[in-house]
């Protein structure tokens, strides 16, 4: 008899359950890691139409349409535009837009940088400068490097650490409520 992988399960004409019971654990497992990763990012937009609620721009980024600009292909991408379709900043309507590079970084509320674009975290930090706009990332160590907020895990729970120097040298104000719930950096 030829070994054909695809049928490692059926050796000899008898099923070998062992391998059967240890194939089908590695694809639930892997199902649930991608379910778990699609999963977390159904919460990221709730965090972050709270940050709406609890931070302060200045009168400038209070007029015409609240815009959130996501750089690149990130799965919240969706998921915002979802959260627009049903909420509004006030009678402000949420505007989601993705942008490919920084070169399109233009005046906006929240800028979101998915961990993927992390590695342009430098020329996003130049390109904003004292703009008042709520970076929001997802990699460690971005936090403390000059970012408003980083979402972190802890515990297995989705949480996000605040610089409170970064909000101040772009003229935004977080509510004591936030900073109860954040990771202070």
């Amino acid at each position: 008899m030829v070994y054909n992988p695809i049928f490692a399960c059926y050796a000899n004409g008898m099923y070998n359950y062992w391998l059967m019971k240890k194939a089908l654990l590695s694809i639930v497992l892997v199902l649930v890691c991608i379910l778990a990763s699609a999963q977390n990012y159904k919460q990221h937009p709730l965090f972050i139409y709270s940050f709406t609620r609890y931070v302060q721009w200045p009168e400038a980024y209070n007029q015409g349409d609240f815009e959130i600009l996501v750089m690149g292909d990130s799965p919240i991408l969706e998921e915002l535009k979802t959260l627009a379709q049903h909420k509004k900043v006030g009678d402000r309507t949420i505007k989601v837009t993705k942008i490919n590079g920084v070169a399109e970084i233009r005046k906006c509320n929240m800028l979101f940088v998915p961990a993927d674009k992390s590695d342009k975290f430098n020329e996003v930090l130049q390109k904003i400068d004292t703009q008042s706009v709520l970076i929001i990332t997802e990699q460690s160590g971005l936090g403390a490097r000059g970012n408003c907020i980083n979402f972190i895990t802890k515990e297995g729970k989705l949480a996000f650490e605040l610089n409170q120097s970064a909000l101040t040298k772009r003229n935004l104000k977080a509510s004591n409520e936030i900073t109860r719930l954040a990771t202070m950096i």
